[in-house]
């Protein structure tokens, strides 16, 4: 007997269930900077890295190749792409420490096609001292793109530091249409 991908589906979430071990699922998608690593659950998006990416993650033995738990992520992308979405709305699940998840989640909170400095970023979180620390967690935000930490420049209005390259920072501040100096 052969299984469809929803049949494959139901089976590894029956085995994740009894298990209590999580799937993850992954796909590549296209884009006009290149090709994006997308993974999950199949219920959040995990990651979303871009190819060259500096912290590229390694794809382990147990991943499920599957398109299926990512159309809407990549229907939103190419909308994005496509300058037809500035929001995202999708569930997201990045993993990371509660300082992580306080940093991720208020670059959620930068509106597209602006930018704001570290500094910023970490007044905006209460401790204007920890610029540094939020360009660590900034640095390590594993959901690219979406989790908008392209938004982010240096207190002198310089581009610094991307985890995908300066140039395809720049790339989607242009494509944004954030001023840049």
């Amino acid at each position: 007997m052969t299984l469809g991908k929803r049949e494959l589906r139901q089976v590894v979430a029956a085995f994740t269930a009894s298990t209590g071990k999580a799937q993850t699922f992954y796909c590549i998608a296209p884009s006009p900077i290149g090709e994006l690593l997308l993974f999950g659950d199949g219920a959040a998006l995990q990651g979303l890295y871009m190819e060259s990416h500096e912290v590229w993650p390694q794809k382990r033995p147990d991943w499920i190749w599957d398109e299926a738990p990512f159309r809407a992520v990549i229907v939103q992308l190419l909308e994005y792409f496509e300058r037809r979405r500035s929001r995202f709305e999708l569930p997201l699940a990045p993993q990371g420490t509660p300082f992580q998840q306080r940093v991720w989640a208020a670059l959620l909170e930068i509106p597209f096609g602006v930018t704001i400095s570290y500094g910023e970023l970490a007044t905006r979180l209460g401790d204007p001292k920890a610029s540094r620390a939020v360009g660590l967690a900034n640095g390590r935000n594993p959901i690219s793109i979406i989790v908008p930490c392209h938004r982010v420049i240096g207190a002198n209005g310089n581009l610094t530091g991307y985890g995908g390259g300066l140039d395809r920072k720049e790339w989607l501040l242009r494509h944004e249409g954030a001023l840049l100096i």
